[in-house]
């Protein structure tokens, strides 16, 4: 997870002017250019065919140059080692090319060899030599074929760059020590470079690394409400989504890492725009077990058969409670039931139907859902009580079914005594919000099941990082906002549990130092892989020996980037931090072993 280019030395970022379209070009020399052998005095120099070449192109330092007429100023080297890149002294154009005083000498007959040395001169030198030797010239046997010479890298004086680990750009610049100037090596911060871009504002923004003895929680609960008023857009779903989840961590972190249902159900129900309406509804006649004749005849107006009255159009409460009463005089229960439930009397009817059997019970029960609308909460506690996965948890997420809010918040608040029926429910929610896109929201219930964080490459886990869905691109699933979410949920958690880590965030911590450095922010990505060293001395670094060996190679770039070196005496700087040592022996232990 380190940049590529302070890892492999053979990769280089090519010069501008090469290939395009190809990111990074191996410099191997390649033997098999050598063979061809031209007539360097037929057509064209011999210069400017090689550099036609398709092996010329790349990036070895004697075989590449740049485009013929480049200005001096804008060749640039870029070589992604820490030092510099040092150039051999330019020779005075007034002497003769190296390159002929070894070739008339007869010291070497090799090319590639003669060309490490060969620096000015060139620029007024014709490589082509002309005609054959003879005896008369060199004193030697005649040779028929003189030696190719190999034009430069850069034909003229550029400026050569690298990155240092310190969070520094040195340049150095081209100079003429015939001339008596004076080498100069320029050191220029990155922070002050890419100051007011939006990515190292983010990083600065952020007070982490969180795990630090100096930080105050008040600090990250200013960061998650900022964060709610600058980036997200509540006129959007998913903005009130994200809002939901900084909410969430802001409740986490008051709490010190505990919550209740009733506590998140609150912050559900905060969060909802309008309290839907949900319009209730007459229950079927089908439900009540009448024909629609029977149903017809007992509409108000009609005459009752069985006490002789005509009952009233608009009927009070009190003479709706009447009626049921004096059905009830004749021992007429069905009739009974079939009168309060028409007249919303669900209270007495449930009653009375648990005193009968369960059939009737049921029956009763099922005529009072039915009056409810198909998406009203209520459906949903009464089908998670009734032992069933409500089929809000199956369809929310639609147009049709509002808000998913409230009916998560009853399942919290409300909780069955099968408790894993209850986490099952709220999963299936997930599970149905991030099949529509819904991350942010998906989250927030994986979270209320305490469903465990997985892997980028797992498909089957259900989330890895806070906020971010896995199934996308890697450069769009590990953004700096969504390693921030999940550093402050993992202090959270810290808060409650002081000894507690997220094993499988411990990679993206490394990815998020290696983003500081890159940004001119040495001292806090060290103070990163500090405690990433921390988390893996607790475990067993061996089961993860690619993470422990990244962490002690960007520790030892970084380590003289420590604020705590210029309190220390000078004889004691060259000492490694205390965690560094540890960690590096555990990764040699683990190479013994495994050898």
């Amino acid at each position: 997870f380190s940049r590529q280019s302070y890892e492999d030395p053979h990769w280089q970022y090519p010069a501008a002017g090469y290939r395009d379209g190809y990111p990074y070009q191996s410099h191997q020399w390649q033997p098999g250019v050598w063979q061809d052998d031209r007539d360097l005095r037929q057509g064209e120099s011999y210069g400017r065919s090689y550099r036609d070449q398709h092996y010329y192109r790349g990036y070895h330092p004697n075989l590449a140059t740049g485009p013929p007429g480049q200005d001096r100023k804008s060749a640039v080297s870029l070589v992604f080692e820490p030092g510099l890149c040092v150039l051999p002294p330019a020779q005075p154009s007034g002497q003769p090319s190296l390159l002929l005083q070894y070739h008339e000498s007869g010291l070497s007959s090799s090319s590639h060899e003669l060309s490490q040395y060969i620096r000015d001169g060139a620029e007024h030198y014709d490589p082509v030599l002309p005609g054959p030797w003879n005896v008369g010239q060199t004193g030697g046997p005649l040779v028929s074929t003189p030696a190719p010479a190999v034009p430069l890298k850069f034909p003229q004086l550029h400026m050569a760059l690298c990155f240092g680990a310190g969070g520094h750009l040195v340049l150095a610049c081209p100079h003429h020590p015939a001339e008596g100037q004076l080498a100069r090596v320029e050191l220029h911060s990155l922070e002050a470079i890419l100051r007011g871009t939006e990515e190292l504002e983010e990083l600065q923004a952020f007070p982490g690394p969180l795990a630090r003895e100096d930080l105050h929680k008040v600090d990250v609960m200013t960061f998650c409400q900022q964060k709610i008023t600058t980036g997200c857009d509540l006129s959007t779903q998913r903005g009130r989504d994200s809002s939901l989840l900084w909410k969430l961590l802001v409740l986490l972190c008051r709490q010190n890492g505990s919550m209740v249902g009733s506590d998140t159900a609150e912050l559900l129900m905060q969060d909802c725009r309008c309290q839907d309406r949900y319009k209730r509804q007459e229950p079927a006649a089908t439900l009540l077990g009448l024909t629609d004749d029977e149903w017809a005849s007992r509409q108000p107006g009609a005459l009752d058969l069985i006490t002789g009255e005509v009952p009233p159009v608009v009927e009070t409460q009190a003479q709706i409670v009447e009626k049921f009463t004096k059905l009830l005089y004749y021992g007429r229960k069905k009739d009974a039931l079939v009168w309060a439930m028409r007249n919303q009397l669900w209270g007495h009817a449930l009653f009375l139907s648990s005193k009968m059997d369960a059939r009737t019970y049921s029956w009763v029960l099922t005529g009072f859902t039915s009056t409810l609308a198909t998406n009203d909460p209520l459906q949903t506690l009464f089908q998670l009580m009734s032992g069933r996965i409500p089929q809000a948890a199956l369809c929310c997420g639609d147009a049709t079914w509002g808000d998913w809010r409230p009916h998560l918040a009853v399942m919290l608040s409300n909780k069955v005594g099968d408790t894993e029926l209850n986490r099952r429910a709220i999963v299936t929610m997930g599970d149905t919000l991030a099949s529509k896109g819904a991350v942010e929201a998906a989250h927030f219930c994986y979270l209320m099941a305490d469903t465990p964080f997985g892997y980028f490459g797992a498909k089957a886990d259900r989330m890895a990082l806070l906020g971010s869905s896995h199934r996308q691109a890697f450069s769009q699933f590990a953004r700096t906002e969504a390693i921030q979410r999940m550093e402050i949920f993992e202090y959270c958690q810290q808060l409650r549990q002081p000894e507690f880590f997220l094993l499988p965030f411990q990679v993206y911590k490394l990815l998020y130092a290696s983003r500081l450095a890159d940004h001119g922010l040495p001292a806090q990505a060290l103070q990163y892989c500090e405690h990433i060293s921390a988390a893996l001395l607790r475990q067993d670094p061996a089961a993860h020996p690619v993470l422990a060996r990244q962490v002690v190679r960007l520790a030892e770039r970084l380590k003289l980037s420590d604020p705590l070196l210029l309190e220390m005496p000078e004889q004691d700087q060259a000492l490694e931090p205390e965690w560094l040592e540890q960690l590096r022996a555990c990764c040699r232990e683990w190479e013994v072993r495994s050898e």
